[in-house]
């Protein structure tokens, strides 16, 4: 991508503000919508009450029949509970957005000498550590019920930047979703309607194995299995495979696709 494509993309082709002008100001707008929890906690409450539903849930009524013990199953399903909950938490990314867009607050930002792109990343970036908060609340509350990292320091870290990597990804798949839809209950209709098949057909609950044929050869290219399993992986210590790769590609595949037709539909709809 040549210098001038990146502008156009960043800043929508106003290309007067330069890079770092466009960071710092990124860095404004995740403040502002991280500050608006102060004034709103139950924005936060929506990043910590699901996750810990989640939690309880699998762990309590999955877990005796999935595993024979509630703690034994919870050892591999906490992976591929963060993993959903990740995906899930993207949909409150494009409802915010599209509510913002409904209300005018983005045409009033764009009237602001600052780059275009700076509302967009910032909101991404605010959500990003708000999906932070929530990785971090789910392990605990799992360690309280009995999960165990058995990894060391530096594969928690890389579970960690993985996991915000893919959501990154994932997000402009958001963003695109809160751009084209008309209201926010359409947002959550479309997203849950495309999350939930895909989380369930996956590693996240279940071994691949103990699944018939024909719906196995889906769950091992799904990339919520490559996920799961390269998160599961570096949390515990045991051998990733290509799955770290597969994950990074995928997440890399999908930020490809959906970043430049999130920029275009923003670029678009704010003419």
């Amino acid at each position: 991508m040549t210098t001038a494509s990146l502008t156009d993309t960043l800043d929508g082709g106003h290309g007067r503000v330069r890079p770092v002008a466009a960071l710092r100001q990124t860095a404004t707008m995740a403040w502002r919508s991280l500050v608006s929890v102060k004034h709103n906690p139950l924005e936060l409450v929506d990043y910590s009450i699901t996750p810990i539903m989640f939690v309880f849930l699998f762990t309590y009524v999955f877990g005796g029949q999935m595993a024979g013990s509630p703690q034994e199953y919870l050892q591999y399903a906490l992976a591929g509970i963060i993993v959903q909950n990740t995906l899930f938490m993207t949909v409150y990314t494009a409802m915010s957005l599209n509510s913002d867009l409904t209300k005018g607050v983005f045409d009033r930002l764009r009237s602001l000498p600052i780059a275009r792109s700076a509302p967009l990343f910032g909101r991404i970036t605010a959500d990003l550590a708000k999906q932070l908060w929530a990785m971090l609340l789910m392990i605990a509350l799992g360690t309280v019920l009995g999960f165990r990292i058995t990894g060391s320091a530096a594969g928690f870290l890389g579970a960690t930047l993985l996991l915000l990597t893919f959501a990154a990804a994932v997000s402009w798949v958001a963003v695109l979703t809160g751009m084209l839809a008309g209201d926010a209950e359409k947002v959550q209709v479309f997203a849950f309607t495309f999350i939930f098949p895909i989380t369930f057909t996956s590693s996240a609950f279940a071994r691949p194995e103990t699944m018939p044929g024909w719906l196995r050869t889906w769950v091992e290219v799904n990339p919520v299995t490559q996920l799961s399993d390269a998160f599961r992986g570096l949390l515990l210590g045991t051998p990733v495979g290509s799955s770290v790769m597969w994950s990074l590609i995928w997440a890399a595949g999908i930020a490809a696709v959906f970043m430049p037709l999130a920029m275009r539909a923003y670029r678009t709809r704010g003419q």
